[in-house]
């Protein structure tokens, strides 16, 4: 039988731990087939981000339209953009596809290094968003794109609000960045969902946000609610950081594979 098929547009880590190679890794070890339409194209490491080279809209475009107008998907998952003109691009794009779409708002790597132009948020907001299933910013994101700062877990209903005035259907706000618990807030507007997880002491954690939206899609992808999607996202990539690994000098990458029982000896 075919497995359900999710695609990535979003940009290249050329260490291997986010972007297109954390997607189609978990793509793989949670059973989809992923295909993926390339954005930009970075030299990057486990330091931060030497570089960055966005590729010209008449390229995404016609990666798209070659892997949906032939396969066909059943999810998409956005990550890296880097400019107005193609967050506008994809944004027309996913308009035009009849499959869930998991936005994640990519604004700066894990190291701090941008990786979306500031003249593209206004493209994000009223392009991007208003054609997302889900939104999965992280707390640097969502303050980025509504202004609104979450100091403490009770400020995550209020950037939930703020974001959802924008247009998806859903909003994921990621408190990963907060103290304490892993907490991060679903809601649609009316339903609530908070899901929990210990803090896991392991700093390789580079990659999270790539991987969790992944894995947002391919629980849609099977025909997962959204909350039951989210909720299983969320156990897959806690254990992913629990087995992250040091790679380089810096930050190494989560685990993608754990939950295929690899033999790491």
């Amino acid at each position: 039988m075919r497995p359900p098929l999710v695609l990535t547009v979003a940009g290249s880590d050329s260490g291997g731990g986010a972007g297109i190679q954390a997607d189609l890794k978990t793509m793989l070890a949670l059973g989809t087939h992923g295909m993926s339409v390339l954005t930009a194209v970075t030299a990057q490491n486990s330091l931060g981000v030497q570089g960055a080279w966005e590729l010209p809209v008449e390229a995404v475009r016609a990666q798209y339209r070659s892997v949906v107008d032939d396969i066909g998907v059943q999810a998409v998952k956005t990550g890296m953009l880097a400019s107005a003109e193609l967050v506008e691009t994809v944004a027309e794009l996913l308009g035009g596809t009849d499959a869930p779409a998991v936005v994640d708002p990519v604004g700066v790597s894990k190291h701090g290094d941008a990786l979306l132009a500031a003249s593209a948020l206004d493209s994000v907001r009223t392009k991007l968003l208003p054609v997302a299933t889900v939104a999965t910013p992280n707390l640097d994101e969502v303050a980025q794109l509504t202004g609104v700062r979450v100091e403490s877990e009770g400020d995550l209903r209020r950037a939930a609000a703020a974001l959802l005035e924008y247009g998806p259907r859903w909003a994921l706000i990621k408190g990963g960045h907060l103290r304490g618990e892993a907490v991060d807030l679903l809601t649609d507007g009316s339903e609530e969902h908070w899901l929990r997880a210990p803090r896991l002491d392991n700093r390789h954690t580079h990659g999270t946000g790539c991987t969790l939206a992944s894995a947002i899609a391919c629980g849609l992808a099977k025909g997962r609610s959204v909350p039951e999607a989210v909720t299983e996202a969320k156990e897959y990539v806690t254990g992913a950081i629990g087995v992250g690994f040091a790679l380089g000098d810096g930050i190494g990458p989560v685990d993608h594979g754990w939950a295929l029982g690899r033999d790491t000896a």
